[in-house]
């Protein structure tokens, strides 16, 4: 309801002789709106209590816990040494001010780490935003925390969402798909992973993140876009039929296989009641009944297409067996050996979960339990399932070793609810082994031979949606689909066309079905473009630079933007344009700056993508000191005399135009950051000027040992604030003061930089 509404609702009611609704969501602490839905839900205490996945005299503590608030987390984010400098800000000077702080007589709890994160990057608490506005100590950290989030180096993420990226186990050089990847909390920790080196810029694998609803595509791009990476690509897919790419390789064409896939699938999400109230109210057995076929089609389209060896973790928000042991049993039973369900169990030291369960019933929603498919009435199979049950061979459920599954519950550590199992590919899926019938022995025999070779390359059901395979001659109809019309007939069902050869092909693919907003183009520029004399020459760019890798966003006229994406990325694109919807994918490098041409080159440089770009550049580059960057960061217009002496003489060297700032760390100075950073500037003609946004504005700030914040009013203001920082020289050297660019700033205490002792193994 929009202000207006709430308005006009409002003087009705006044009318009306009614009391106005005049609730204060600010003064209602986190479940401010949702007073109205009461935390009860029968059905679902009746459920779970039957289904004793919840240990014995621990089931009121399991829905107490349920009806709590949810802890806010956070997870620093960004490259291993910023990482390491925002956790030293926050452990030095905000947390250890929380610590010793009453509110209203209550003395506040402190944020702790998460026991089983690695490294002591993700931290939880219990402060409310009632809390936060009563302290203006508390209300500098919520600042501080705003602003990080919103520059990308802190995520607000829910404790459990973080276990399976680093159940994956991520390495720089792994292909990575994430299937259902909106809003893109789970996507950001797989780009962090792949830059765990940051002087590698184009990290040799990439995160392929889809997402099936259009507009839910960017919230993911703005997640991953805060994070500036080039191996980074957003596609809109069905993930249930997410279509095969090919890439080029050795000179031919070869199918895109996948080293890890992360499928967190559609869920009923019982898991989140402590953070989605409305839950409480809709919770029914029949929504699992209903995302259980889906939930197995897009398991086995993403286990098609994981690569031998490879890893997939399987996650949910519920703690329901049929959206997991019994996805989990059916993918395990279908693979005939192909795959393996790992055990985890030591990858994550400090977590506490419960091992999957062997057995479980399935109830409707009117309360009728079912324990075997056999007792399923015929007017129920359109919505019961056989793969909803447990198997009932002994020994084969033996085999399955389902107790590996992990399903964490919120009483345990103060979270939420979460299944998580790691599944590992021994071998190519039993169906595509198969190869095509043919018409002719001579070619039946070349297809056998070929599919010895390569048994996972050439398969019948490239693009076939969304049943998952085509069964063998003569073998039952699987069991894999729920009761929904499919809707195009399977590889087996489709009588296949014969090839001038006289070979079997598999069905054509499906035409693609465009629909959400139409992007632009994505143009790779060839090395002969003329765009690149200018800046080859201005920067003195690497011999080595990939020029192929760069690409901009229109056919016709000016280059108004630069982007660059790896290698590996490029392949992917070019190679699949025809068959794929590409939402958004590269970093911003150069922006056209029209008054640069009258210096040679139309292009300066974009601070989104200057870690990717810097060690290609070998001019226009001056050293700073800490000194300077305070200077850079919080005047507008500094004269060039107001930087350090090496820094001015590197700059008066210099003609004018974009330039880049680094200031380099001195390991011998722990006192000040031990990370590298890089900002993107103009060298005017008497004056300097850093082109970095705000948000990145102020985590710089912080990591030299300043910090801005903001009073209530929303203007700036601190403490022994500098005369410096309230006025900026402009360009022509008139000092005076720039509306919207003061920065009122006070000093943080020197402390001495400690890394903290490891917790766990960085996965």
């Amino acid at each position: 309801m929009g202000k207006r509404n709430r308005d006009k609702q409002r003087k009705q009611q006044q009318r009306d002789g009614k009391p106005a609704d005049d609730r204060d969501r600010n003064n209602a602490g986190w479940g401010a709106g949702y007073s109205e839905i009461i935390k009860e839900n029968k059905l679902f205490e009746q459920y779970y209590k039957e289904l004793k996945i919840v240990p014995d005299g621990e089931f009121e503590e399991f829905m107490d816990a349920m009806r709590e608030p949810l802890p806010a987390t956070i997870r620093i984010t960004g490259y291993k040494s910023h990482a390491k400098e925002i956790l030293h800000t926050l452990k030095e000077k905000y947390f250890k001010d929380i610590q010793d702080l009453e509110v209203d007589g209550q003395k506040i709890e402190a944020p702790q780490p998460l026991s089983w994160y690695p490294d002591e990057l993700a931290w939880h608490t219990n402060l409310s935003r009632k809390i936060l506005r009563k302290s203006p100590l508390l209300e500098k950290f919520h600042q501080f925390l705003v602003s990080e989030t919103e520059s990308g180096n802190i995520s607000r993420q829910e404790a459990v969402s973080m276990l399976p990226p680093l159940l994956l186990k991520i390495e720089p050089h792994h292909k990575i798909l994430d299937m259902c990847a909106a809003p893109g909390s789970k996507t950001s920790q797989l780009i962090e992973m792949l830059h765990s080196d940051m002087d590698v810029a184009f990290p040799e694998g990439f995160v392929i993140a889809n997402d099936s609803d259009n507009k839910r595509c960017y919230l993911l791009v703005h997640q991953a876009k805060r994070l500036n990476s080039p191996c980074i690509m957003v596609v809109n897919h069905d993930a249930s039929c997410m279509p095969r790419f090919q890439v080029d390789k050795d000179g031919g064409k070869e199918t895109l296989f996948y080293d890890r896939i992360l499928c967190d699938v559609p869920c009923s999400g019982d898991g989140t009641m402590r953070k989605n109230i409305d839950v409480w109210k809709k919770w029914t057995t029949s929504n699992s009944l209903h995302l259980h076929g889906l939930q197995v089609r897009i398991a086995v389209r993403g286990l098609e297409q994981l690569a031998v060896g490879g890893r997939m973790v399987y996650s949910t928000c519920s703690l329901n067996p049929i959206e997991d042991e019994a996805v989990i049993a059916t993918l395990l039973e279908r693979s005939e050996g192909a795959l393996e369900l790992a055990d985890a169990s030591a990858d994550l030291p400090g977590l506490k979960y419960m091992a999957g369960v062997t057995s479980w019933k399935v109830m409707t929603k009117e309360g009728q339990w079912y324990s075997d498919w056999s007792e399923v009435p015929a007017n129920r199979h359109t919505q019961i399932r056989p793969t909803m049950f447990p198997p009932t061979d002994p020994d084969k459920l033996k085999d399955m070793h389902l107790e590996r599954c992990m399903r964490v519950l919120p009483h345990h550590q103060n979270t939420g609810g979460f299944f998580v199992a790691v599944l590992l590919k021994k071998s190519p899926m039993p169906w595509n082994r198969r190869h095509p019938r043919t018409r002719n022995k001579e070619k039946t025999q070349a297809s056998s031979a070929e599919a010895e070779v390569a048994p996972d390359v050439d398969q019948p059901i490239a693009d076939s949606p969304p049943n998952e395979a085509p069964e063998a001659e003569g073998e039952a109809p699987s069991e894999l689909t729920s009761s929904e019309t499919p809707a195009a007939p399977t590889a087996a069902q489709q009588e296949p066309a014969a090839n001038k050869d006289g070979v079997c092909c598999p069905p054509p693919s499906k035409k693609m079905r465009l629909f959400g907003f139409k992007e632009d183009p994505f143009v790779f520029l060839t090395e002969d473009d003329p765009v690149f004399p200018p800046i080859q020459a201005f920067y003195d760019l690497s011999p080595d630079f990939p020029k192929l890798n760069v690409l901009t966003r229109t056919h016709e006229g000016k280059k108004r933007h630069l982007y660059m994406v790896s290698k590996e990325l490029r392949n992917v694109l070019i190679n699949n344009s025809e068959r794929m919807k590409v939402i958004n994918t590269g970093v911003k490098v150069w922006s056209r700056n029209n008054d640069g041409e009258e210096f040679g080159c139309a292009f300066r440089l974009a601070q989104e993508g200057i870690y990717t770009l810097f060690p290609y550049i070998h001019a226009r580059r001056i050293t700073i000191s800490v000194e300077d960057v305070k200077v850079l960061l919080t005047e507008e217009n500094p004269f060039l005399s107001k930087l350090s002496n090496s820094a001015h003489e590197q700059a008066k060297k210099l003609q004018m135009g974009s330039i880049v700032l680094r200031y380099q760390p001195d390991p011998n100075n722990p006192d000040l950051p031990q990370c590298p950073i890089e900002l993107c500037g103009w060298r005017g003609k008497t004056s300097i000027r850093a082109f970095v946004p705000r948000n990145e504005r102020l985590h710089y700030l912080r990591m030299v040992g300043v910090e801005v914040f903001l009073n209530k009013q929303g203007r700036s203001r601190g403490d022994d604030a500098p005369p410096e920082a309230q006025e900026g020289n402009t360009a022509d050297g008139d000092a005076k003061s720039q509306e919207g660019y003061l920065w009122r700033i006070s000093r943080l205490p020197q402390v001495k930089r400690i890394d903290p002792a490891p917790t766990a193994p960085n996965l």
